[in-house]
């Protein structure tokens, strides 16, 4: 049976803020961020190739090339390009940056984007 994306988002919006044993609240915030991101991602891609003809390469590029897909169908798919655009960016930051100014705003914007923008509009 085929991974169900929506769960990465669902984990995402359950991990929010919340600290554990090993792990504080940053780490967190920081790795709902990322699966807001590949759960937009995945599920924008199954869209594409179910829905839309989009052929997949299957390299690094193909993050890029999906957003470029949803961004000349015009449109509604402007909105999934741009939030693909945006939660891209928040994820690199959080992956990558040591330090990471309003991360409270930005997990609740990378979820926020990720439902409304993304999975709204690829169900």
């Amino acid at each position: 049976m085929a991974f169900d994306w929506c769960e990465f988002l669902h984990f995402a919006q359950a991990t929010q803020g919340q600290s554990g044993v090993g792990y504080s609240a940053e780490a967190a915030n920081r790795t709902a961020i990322s699966r807001a991101y590949y759960a937009s991602f995945h599920i924008a891609l199954q869209y594409a190739q179910t829905y839309q003809g989009y052929q997949p390469v299957r390299t690094a590029s193909e993050h890029s090339r999906l957003r470029d897909h949803f961004r000349q169908l015009g449109g509604r798919w402007l909105s999934v390009a741009q939030a693909l655009s945006i939660l891209r960016v928040m994820r690199n930051q959080c992956d990558y940056d040591d330090q990471v100014p309003g991360l409270e705003q930005l997990v609740a914007t990378a979820l926020q984007y990720a439902q409304q923008r993304v999975l709204d509009e690829c169900e």
